[in-house]
């Protein structure tokens, strides 16, 4: 019995320090360095690593499937606010088909001078799938690209609804 408590101790240690911060530096030398801790030395850049950007919780609810594919390829959905049509299609097709993705309206000059910087695109919507990008809605292109990425054929994911408005009172005579 007190082999069970000293084994479930030291697993209760170690996937507490799983959950700890790493840093990586490299020093004066050009040595990278990795630590739990950042290094005391002044003028040194530090980054703080993170390891599983999607919480658990975040996508608890989707398949394996789609979860390695969102970890490796996450999809974003771009779009001018002006797109009205073709936008709203990308949007449906992609909930049909049951992928997660992140939904970024472009409503400023400075939103699509960066958009267009990072992705060479001007064209809404645009679907970014990993570091790609697919100009346009063409349902053909973006099932095609989507199953190379490994994200499944059929919905086993379906987004959650927005939340209802609130009904609405009636008013009240004082």
């Amino acid at each position: 019995m007190k082999l069970y408590f000293i084994f479930a101790g030291m697993l209760l240690a170690a996937l507490g320090s799983a959950q700890a911060d790493t840093y990586r530096w490299v020093d004066q030398s050009g040595k990278v360095h990795y630590g739990d801790e950042p290094p005391a030395t002044e003028g040194v850049q530090v980054d703080k690593k993170k390891f599983g950007d999607v919480s658990a919780a975040d996508n608890a609810d989707l398949p394996y499937e789609t979860r390695l594919a969102q970890q490796n390829f996450p999809v974003t959905f771009y779009a001018l606010s002006s797109c009205t049509d073709p936008c709203q299609q990308g949007r449906d097709f992609l909930n049909k088909r049951g992928i997660p993705f992140t939904d970024k309206s472009l409503v400023t000059k400075e939103d699509v001078d960066n958009f267009k910087k990072q992705s060479g695109s001007d064209t809404s919507p645009t679907l970014g799938i990993g570091k790609n990008y697919l100009q346009g809605f063409q349902a053909e292109q973006w099932d095609s690209e989507l199953d190379i990425a490994g994200y499944p054929k059929t919905a086993h994911y379906h987004p959650p609804a927005p939340p209802a408005a609130p009904p609405n009172k009636p008013a009240t005579k004082n």
